[in-house]
């Protein structure tokens, strides 16, 4: 499960424009379930996401794991948890790399090389043979229906395409925890079903999925085990729903 207790999230602090964007947020999330964050855009779900994904620190309070599989650290840690508020950064990235897969609004796919290159990015730092990943890379593509477009540049697909080939690139570390950023902003109502159905094979396979979203389609899903309403960075009292 990972664990939030207390957590805020300021920026600019000490300045005169210091603006909390995550404030004293104490939350517990079950491995292997769906939890979506649901709020307007400024309500704070993006930095609570990115806190938990060790993109980012917090300002203050603490943020731990227990019982989710982490690459660098043995098991009986992993299952005895621990904090990675405090953690160096050389550890954050590893457990970027082995435990989290992200799936960004933007897809964040670089222009200029080709779908399967796309896939391969996050393996490349792992000391993995190169070939085994990109088998692994092509095996996803085919998963998603993409093997004609492996050598493909990824500004001549379409936008389900780059939504696929985004969440083929979330896959590739076959990471515990996929964590999806307003994955259905960009997609229209058919597109973001399908999105849906995907998370279904997610948690089919054990992975807890956290998705952040003000699209009814996504939080109105029967496929979410919780709800969790966000506004002005902090949960809404009453605002959570099993």
């Amino acid at each position: 499960m990972i664990e939030l207790s207390q957590v805020s999230k300021s920026f600019n602090v000490g300045k005169s424009n210091q603006f909390t964007a995550v404030e004293d947020i104490s939350l517990t999330i079950e491995a292997g379930q769906l939890t979506i964050f649901k709020g307007p855009s400024g309500s704070g779900k993006t930095t609570l996401l990115s806190l938990i994904g060790c993109m980012s620190r917090p300002t203050s309070g603490r943020i731990g794991l227990r019982g989710i599989r982490t690459a660098f650290l043995p098991a009986e840690a992993s299952q005895e948890g621990f904090d990675i508020s405090s953690l160096p950064e050389r550890f954050l990235t590893e457990i970027r790399r082995s435990t989290f897969g992200f799936i960004f609004q933007q897809f964040n796919l670089v222009r200029g090389i080709s779908a399967l290159e796309n896939v391969m990015l996050p393996a490349y730092p792992t000391t993995e043979i190169h070939a085994a990943f990109q088998a692994r890379a092509r095996e996803l593509l085919r998963l998603f229906g993409l093997s004609r477009h492996a050598a493909s540049r990824v500004e001549w697909l379409s936008g389900g395409e780059l939504q696929r080939v985004a969440i083929a690139r979330a896959l590739i570390n076959d990471p515990a925890v996929i964590i999806a950023d307003e994955p259905t902003a960009h997609l229209d109502s058919k597109l973001s079903r399908e999105f849906m159905e995907i998370v279904a094979t997610f948690k089919a396979q054990g992975k807890t999925v956290l998705i952040a979203s003000h699209d009814p389609i996504a939080y109105d899903s029967h496929l979410a085990d919780r709800v969790v309403e966000m506004r002005d960075g902090r949960i809404i009292p009453g605002g959570q729903q099993p």
